[in-house]
């Protein structure tokens, strides 16, 4: 192989180890377990330990990991963790509101507006604050 080749190769390799590292790193940041991280980015538990031993996965794995965590293909953060913890919390909450809201309309008892935003904060809240912060990144 070609000395430029190879020191491509070794190049690459390199910055693959990086974001490794950078992926580990993050993870243990946010607190999230590879069963949630392959859950909540759509990739199997197996694929993420692969990406995680730095073993060759598909670039679509290593965009919906980086994106989850924030990011970008180099291991850089593009976005902070406070910020990635409030899109979550915002997420979870809208999604419980979602079920308060369902439940309401069932019982023709439809909240308005207002009631869902403060039901949206309260949970936003919780994820970030309260009981529930430990659950904030469970699928």
């Amino acid at each position: 192989m070609p000395f430029m080749a190879q020191y491509k190769k070794k190049e690459w390799i390199m910055q693959r180890i990086e974001l490794v590292k950078q992926i580990i790193k993050r993870k243990k940041q946010l607190g999230i377990t590879i069963e949630n991280l392959a859950k909540l980015s759509g990739v199997s538990i197996r694929t993420i330990n692969r990406l995680l031993k730095n073993e060759d996965v598909k670039l679509s794995t290593v965009e919906a990991v980086t994106n989850l965590l924030g990011l970008d293909f180099a291991g850089n953060e593009i976005v902070s963790i406070d910020e990635l913890k409030k899109q979550r919390a915002k997420e979870k909450a809208l999604y419980l509101a979602s079920i308060v809201q369902a439940t309401s309309t069932l019982e023709k008892q439809g909240l308005e507006e207002e009631s869902i935003n403060k039901i949206v904060s309260m949970y936003e809240n919780e994820f970030l604050y309260g009981d529930y912060k430990n659950r904030l990144w469970v699928a």
